[in-house]
């Protein structure tokens, strides 16, 4: 019989070469990878010379420039000395002077901001420069890094109240708000632009990564040209076109822009302040209006489109059409018929867009935008079509067109409106419950999403910076943009 062959002992063999094998493999493995790495190291110390560095994802780092307080939060205290203010919407504020409550927080003495609606709806510069001033300790939650010098920052932001200084003028001498002379806003702005450009951290960049809140369509009015190249945050775009003759060779056109002041490469579409105070989906009940609207009919230039939808609609069943101003009446009347509605109406004004949008994403009444031109905050990061109804302009004035589309949608869609709008709401949200919102903002709120928006502009800005430096010297490129 043949003797049986005895494999007990190979496995064993051959287990003990796979493993010795195993280990060389694998040395020589971390001993090319540990060789490659020196090697690139070393080549990184002769590149960083020439490499542009990037903020970590998960922040933004700024300077913030060292502008004097009469320019920000000292335009406060002059705004609330002011004896009396005549103009509409300015009654809170002048019962606020009469009390003198507007300096409560006197431990970190920032003055409170405006409650009258004309200037309330544009804060965001407030609640920006309050995330900033808030102790480092304090800003766990911010999106912002804040950094002492203007060489380690990404950007530097420009802590001017810009829509305080242009209101303060129109209060005080509204005849003399075009002009220079004798107009104190103009001078502020001067100040402001002076100041900045004499820096270092300006020459570098001519301006590139700084950061201006232009949220009122009246500020900054006079030196637009000269903070053309920097990053500004802006409601909208309207009132910022502008065509350039020379650029146009004399040649222009209603259907293009040769020049234009703002773009979305580089610029950021922020929210209106709301003045409706947020409504939750847990309090929803049956709305009995379809369409609602509270405003002034009669508007100028993209605007014209509000008197003509209101001829339409004025006599249609379900549907409110209020003139009115967001007053202390007002603002009772806008809760009530936003809060009853299924849907509000959102025309073009003067500009594209208003506060009246983010009163009814916090009213959970169902926007529908009749402005052809309109830019959103945070697209990219919202989905405005999964609860608004976006309408053209050339379609709403058909009659019966936009009532009819409205009466189409089933209760169920709109319910899944109106979810989707209260996942948003807080994006909306300035205010961080804080006097003067120093002290933490939330983490999905308006202030932290304007920072990322910023961030996101950054390898477009950094780019520019790098082109400007090699150019020769007296080489004048004009100043274009063809995006959208």
């Amino acid at each position: 019989m043949a003797p049986k062959y005895n494999n007990s002992n190979k496995p064993f063999t051959c287990s003990i070469s796979t493993f010795f094998l195993s280990i060389s493999f694998l040395f020589a493995i971390f001993l090319s990878l540990f060789l490659l790495s020196s090697n690139q190291s070393s080549k990184s110390t002769l590149l960083s010379s020439c490499l542009i560095s990037t903020s970590t994802p998960d922040s933004i780092k700024v300077y913030v420039s060292d502008l004097p307080r009469s320019l920000n939060y000292g335009l406060l205290e002059k705004y609330w000395l002011l004896s009396h203010d005549s103009r509409l919407g300015s009654e809170v504020d002048n019962q606020i002077r009469s009390t003198n409550s507007w300096n409560n927080n006197k431990i970190k003495n920032i003055p409170m901001y405006p409650e009258s609606p004309l200037i309330k709806q544009y804060s965001a510069e407030y609640w920006i420069m309050g995330d900033l001033a808030t102790p480092q300790e304090l800003r766990t939650t911010s999106f912002a890094k804040r950094v002492s010098a203007p060489e380690e920052a990404d950007v530097i932001f420009v802590p001017f109240f810009a829509t305080i200084s242009a209101e303060l003028q129109l209060g005080v001498a509204k005849g003399v708000f075009r002009k220079k002379v004798g107009n104190e806003d103009y001078s502020r702005q001067r100040e402001v632009l002076d100041f900045v450009k004499g820096t270092e951290a300006w020459k570098r960049s001519n301006g590139r990564d700084h950061v201006f809140v232009v949220t009122d369509p009246v500020a900054m009015s006079h030196v637009r040209e000269e903070i053309a190249s920097s990053i500004l945050l802006v409601v909208d775009f309207g009132g910022w076109y502008r065509v350039d003759s020379k650029a146009a060779n004399g040649n222009t056109s209603d259907h293009m822009i040769q020049h234009t002041q703002v773009s979305l490469l580089k610029d950021v579409i922020v929210p209106y302040t709301h003045l409706l105070p947020r409504f939750d989906i847990s309090q929803n009940q049956k709305r009995k209006t379809l369409l609602y609207f509270k405003g002034a009919k009669h508007r100028h230039r993209g605007g014209l489109i509000r008197e003509k939808l209101w001829d339409l609609l004025i006599d249609e069943s379900k549907v409110i059409m209020e003139e009115g101003f967001p007053n202390a009446t007002g603002k009772d009347q806008s809760i009530k018929g936003m809060r009853n509605s299924e849907f509000c109406l959102h025309p073009a004004g003067d500009t594209p867009t208003s506060c009246r949008l983010f009163d009814a994403i916090q009213s959970l009444c169902i926007p529908v935008i009749v402005s052809d031109n309109i830019e959103l905050p945070f697209e990219g990061t919202i989905d405005y079509t999964k609860f608004s109804v976006f309408v053209a302009v050339s379609e709403a004035l058909q009659p019966n067109r936009l009532v009819n589309r409205l009466k189409s949608y089933t209760n169920l869609q709109k319910d899944e409106f109106r979810q989707n709008m209260a996942r948003v709401q807080s994006f909306f949200e300035y205010d961080n419950g804080y006097p003067g919102g120093v002290g933490p903002v939330p983490v999905n709120g308006a202030v932290n999403f304007i920072w990322r928006k910023v961030h996101e502009k950054l390898p477009v800005i950094k780019e520019a910076v790098v082109r400007a430096r090699r150019k020769p010297p007296n080489v004048v490129v004009p100043q274009r943009c063809h995006c959208t």
